[in-house]
Formats: C-alpha cells, structure tokens, sequence
C-alpha cells in the first residue's frame, strides 16, 4: 500500500492573493501543511499540486528548494491535477490536504487513513460531518475512486474541487468520517483564507514553538487562555467561500435515474410499493425520471442513489425541522448511544424532555411519548373515550393511519363498518357542522381532533369558539399540532392563536427526524393513562429523546422559528410574483402559511388539462432542475440563500415550461408520462 500526501496549493487566491507563500511563525504557510503531512503516520511521500499559471511559478521554485517533487496541471480542474500527480507516484491511496491549513495535526490525518485502510474503505475524512475546526481538513481516497470521478465527472464543480463526485455517489463508494471526540469545535476557524485568518494564525503562530508541528491540542489550549484571540476571525463563516455560487452556476438538468430504477425493481420484490409510506412512494413521484431512493442529506440539500443533488423541500414529510446531519442533534445523539439505547426501567431523560415540553407547550400538563404521529393521535383518541365515557370522534385533517380516523377516507380497505360509524369528518372553519354532528349524536362524542391550522387559516375566533362549543356538550378538543408543532411555533398552532386545547399530539419535528411523538394535555385527562393500556416497548427509547432535547434547546437558544417563517416568506412571495408574471394563477395557488405554504393545482378551463396532470407537470421540470419537492414549501432551518435562489430558477424555468405547454396544442406533448393521483384529499381547500 502507498499513501501519497498530495497538497493543493495555488497563489492566486481572490480573497488572499499570495496566501501560500505568506510568512507565518517566519516561514512560508504552505512549509505548515508539509511538515505535518511528513509526520503523518502511514504516509509515503508528500507531493505538492499547483497549477500551470506563471504565478504559480513561485510555488514551483519553491518546491525545488526544499526538494519536493511538484506536479503542475489545470488552473480550474484540479480534479485532473490530483489524478495525474497520483498516477505519476503510482499511489494506491491519497491524502488530499490544503496548503491553507498550518495547523493541521499529523495525528488527526493518521486515523484518517488507518480508518480507510482499515474498514476497506473508498473514502475516509474528518470533514463530513464537519466536527472539528476548520482548518484541520483532510480527505483520503482510494485511487480507484480518483479514478472513477476523473473519468466519470464533467461537471465543474466536480472539476474544480476533487471530491464532490465521489462523496455524492454514497450508493457506490463506502465512505466514512473521523469525529472529534470533544464537542462544540466544528465553530473553531483555523484556516487561513481571509486577511483576518491570517492575522489570527500569526497571533497564535507566535505563541507556538513553531520549529515542533503543533496537535490541535496545542491550539486550542492557546485559544482556551486567551480568548479573545478567537475575536480576530470569528465573525467569517464557515465554508463562505466555498460553498457554491448558484447565481453563476449554469443549471445542468438533471435526467440519470438509472439507478433509482433498478433499486426500484429490486426493491419491489420485498416491499410492497417499495417503501414503508405512501406519500414517500413511486406512486407520487413522475415514473422513470424521479429520485426514488436518497443516499444522504446535508444540511438543506440531499443527494440520490445516482448521485444528483437536490435542494430538500419535502425534508422527510415535516420532520426536517433544522436541516440534514444537524451539528447539535447529531452530537446529542451520539452522545447518549455511549450510554445505551432500550433499557428494561425509564430513564430520567424521559422526565427532562416531559419537563422541557411542559415549559414550552401551553396545553402540557403532562406528558407521553410515542415514535409517530399516530401514536399519539390515537392515544389521545383513546384517553379521550376513556376520560369522557363516550365513543364517537369528529375529525378535521389528516390524524394517521388507525382504523379510527383511515376508516373516514377513501382508504378505508380492512377497517371494520362498526369502527367507521364512530368516526365523522366536518370541513374546517364550519362550526355549524360540528353542531350538527353533535345535536345528531347526543351526550356519544367524545372529542374532536383536528388540525388547527393547514392549508386555510382559521377563521378568526375559530378555535376558541370551537373549543367552547363542545365543552358546552361535554365533548373534548384535540389539537393534531403534528405538524405545526416546533415549526409554526416551538409551542405549536395553539401558542400562535392564544386557544389552549385539552389535549394535544405533537411529532415530526420534534426530533429532527428521529422517530417521537407525544401526546400532551392537562393532568385530570392525562393521569387516565394509568388505567388506560397506552404502552410500547420504544416510547422511552433514548436516542430520540436525546434528538429532541437537543431539538428544543436549539430553538430557545437560535431563532429557529423566526428563520422558518422568514425563508418560507421571502419563497412564498418570489413564487408568487413568478406565478403571477407567467399567467398561472388560474391554476396555481398558494396556501398557508409561511413556514409551510402548500400549492394547489387546478383544472384548467374546466377540464382542458387537469390539476394532477400541471402537478406532475411541476414535479417533473422542478426535479430536472435540482429540487426536490412535491406540493408543498417544507422549509428547514438550514435552507440558506443558495438554495432558495436555486428553488427560485427552478421556479422561473419551472413554470414557463408549463406556461408554454398550456398555450400549445396538446398539453401530453409536453408530459407524456401517467399523472400522479393523489393517495385521498384530507386537507379543506
């Protein structure tokens, strides 16, 4: 095996023209990089990667005057540059390091290869996720997968950057990453790319003794006694000159679906419908030219099995509260999977979450966890019943899928007429309806469980008038906040509108994406529940109720909320102005509110082209165009203003193609694929 550190190294960089070459401790950066990179355990040889550029040449001259062999090649792709000097050293593995990294600890990069040597790994880093300071980059790759992405890739990120390509392609690369053990330093700055990043290497410089390669440790103590050295760079973001310029992007539309494809035959032949969720299944995708499986998430973007990019406005169905891999929720995790996971007795992180729920939540009295939505819809069902001696329901929304509410729609197979009869649907924001059910049923309903807030608002007096209204007849009110709960408000819909219901389910969001729910309310309903058989062998499962703690401390301590609303607002009114400026609204509305707008998809003139058919319409040009969405704006903490303005030009190009399909002869010309129906309308229009 031959591990070849190769460094990448160029003196014309925009923001730090000359960086390489730069004195630091009274010796040139890039001398930083290649000492640590020599006391690298496991590495055979340290190279030097430039480019062809005369003001490169100094890098060259350098490299001969210390007797490092440098390999010069493209100015923009480096990816060729890394293959080429690796094919000249005939390296079986690459260290890829920067030579604006001085501090980078030769310790840190040597499990980074042992790891990917050791796991038979393609690729190994310490990067992704990103948990130690920036400036600690190292990345190592098999020179098969080198080869693969210098062969296979065309595209200018890909070029430009060395290992987009392959830690895009998860479905065919085994990768893995080295994690800092102490928490909180992925917020360190250590690299050196601004004027204030240099200012800050050589203060701390100055306190090393800079003839010894410093350990990460060294720093970070310099940093710990005097803190206000952090001051000098801290206000530069992470990656903010790396990250992607969307606006100069050229968007290349997305069209490989071939592996989607053949993971959906394979996969249909042990799932039914190849997926455990309607919503998440082929049948509500466009048929052959969608993303069917995802291979990873980061931040507000995800990646398919074929390795095209998108950015997530589904983000899971709502659970993507804060963005994929989330520093926080990841770390809380990872923490509390030392300690275990299932126990045989509770543990006092139940009563820590139920306590934080409490504080937050008006309605929380007490409460009780759950893994899905579900859970605690129908275990407020059943409290209810319980509580008030009666059996019949009132719905409104959408509560999961239990014979008590399924039985209401249209997917009502194998849910038995005795339990349907019990259960009755009344339109949102009609408070005759709900009279009526209960004059037809009297001293019989329990409670009414609905959504108090989705596609429409209520109308204004609503929900107290609503709550007042079955109290009146004995009945209880429920709130589904599955939804708006930690996105509308941390409290949910019933924190936003001032009515306090008597119970509530909350989920989704609550965990980031791991699974838990709660059902929560006031004590004299929910101490029913040591009588009524609410029990699951994972309601106190740990690591979920360490993601929502993490979840709730996030959002007292960020503005979270405030950010939601504020990002689905500024996507709200731009789609609306492009709706408006290509003649499409009459048959594209928006609904909702911010945090989560919804589109409606009409008929036009009459039946000409339908709603379902524009939707798939949508659908299918919005994921040609690097978005992955359905009908909704499912907006995360972690959307930035590269992704809405990626969202928004797959907006513009989006909705002239549909502009221009309406206007022409025949609308299937334009869309030949079978349109997408909807698994049954819950939500009022």
């Amino acid at each position: 095996m031959r591990v070849v550190a190769i460094i990448q190294a160029r003196m014309g960089s925009a923001r730090l023209p000359g960086k390489t070459l730069m004195k630091l401790g009274g010796r040139p950066l890039i001398s930083w990089t290649v000492a640590a990179a020599k006391k690298t355990i496991g590495v055979d040889a340290v190279v030097i990667a430039t480019s062809e550029s005369p003001e490169d040449d100094a890098i060259s001259t350098w490299c001969q005057e210390q007797d490092i062999r440098c390999y010069r090649g493209s100015r923009d792709d480096v990816l060729s540059r890394f293959y080429l000097a690796a094919k000249a050293e005939q390296a079986d593995y690459i260290l890829r390091l920067t030579a604006d990294c001085p501090f980078l600890d030769p310790t840190i990069c040597s499990q980074v290869i042992s790891l990917i040597y050791r796991e038979k790994l393609d690729y190994a880093s310490n990067v992704s996720p990103p948990t130690w300071p920036d400036g600690l980059d190292c990345e190592s790759f098999t020179f098969n997968a080198l080869n693969a992405a210098f062969s296979e890739t065309s595209l200018k990120e890909d070029r430009e950057h060395v290992t987009p390509f392959i830690s895009r392609n998860r479905d065919r690369f085994e990768t893995r990453a080295v994690i800092c053990p102490i928490p909180g330093l992925n917020n360190e700055r250590w690299v050196v790319d601004w004027p204030e990043d240099l200012n800050f290497a050589r203060a701390v410089a100055d306190r090393l003794n800079s003839d010894l390669v410093p350990s990460f440790m060294n720093i970070l103590k310099i940093l710990d006694t005097e803190p206000s050295l952090r001051k000098m760079n801290m206000h530069v973001e992470r990656n903010a000159c790396s990250g992607k310029d969307e606006k100069e992007k050229k968007i290349d539309h997305i069209n490989n679906f071939d592996r989607s494809n053949t993971m959906l035959k394979r996969a249909r032949q042990v799932i039914p419908m190849a997926s455990q969720t309607f919503s998440k299944s082929y049948i509500q995708y466009p048929t052959a030219v969608s993303p069917l499986f995802i291979s990873h998430g980061a931040g507000g973007r995800v990646w398919d099995i074929d390795g095209n990019e998108y950015v997530a406005l589904v983000c899971g169905l709502l659970p993507i509260t804060l963005g994929y891999r989330d520093a926080d929720v990841d770390l809380a995790i990872r923490e509390q999977l030392a300690s275990g996971i299932t126990f045989s007795l509770s543990t006092v992180l139940e009563s820590e979450v139920a306590e934080e729920l409490v504080k937050v939540i008006p309605a929380a009295e007490m409460v009780r966890f759950g893994k899905n939505g579900t859970d605690a819809t129908s275990a407020a069902i059943r409290l209810a019943r319980a509580y008030s001696g009666r059996e019949h329901i009132l719905v409104c929304g959408y509560h999961g899928w239990q014979d008590w509410f399924i039985g209401s729609t249209t997917r009502d197979k194998g849910v038995p007429a005795a339990v349907k009869s019990l259960t009755h649907k009344v339109p949102f924001n009609d408070l005759n309806a709900v009279h009526k059910i209960l004059t037809d049923f009297p001293g019989q309903c329990a409670a009414m469980i609905i959504e108090p807030m989705s596609a429409v608002e209520p109308l204004p007096n609503y929900l107290a008038e609503l709550k007042e209204l079955l109290h009146s007849y004995g009945a209880l009110l429920i709130f589904d906040e599955i939804i708006t709960g930690f996105r509308f408000a941390l409290g949910g819909a019933q924190d936003l509108f001032g009515v306090i219901p008597d119970l509530a389910s909350f989920g989704k969001g609550m965990g980031n994406g791991m699974p838990i729910s709660a059902i929560v309310g006031r004590a004299e309903i929910m101490s029913q529940m040591e009588e009524v058989f609410v029990s699951g062998t994972f309601g106190g499962e740990t690591l979920s109720l360490a993601a929502s703690l993490a979840v709730i401390k996030k959002m007292q301590r960020e503005p979270v909320i405030e950010k939601l609303w504020k990002t689905g607002g500024y996507l709200a009114e731009k789609t609306k102005r492009l709706i408006i400026e290509n003649s499409l609204e009459e048959v594209i509305s928006i609904e909702g509110r911010d945090p989560w707008i919804i589109l409606r998809f009409s008929n036009y003139r009459g039946s000409k082209v339908s709603g379902d058919a524009l939707r798939t319409l949508f659908m299918t040009e919005m994921l040609k165009r690097g978005v992955l969405v359905s009908s909704s704006h499912n907006i995360c903490y972690a959307h930035n203003d590269a992704d809405t303005q990626k969202v928004l030009r797959g907006y513009e190009g989006t909705l002239a193609v549909m502009r221009k399909a309406l206007n022409s002869e025949n609308f299937n010309n334009w869309l030949t694929l079978p349109y997408i129906k909807p698994i049954f309308k819950i939500r009022n229009s």
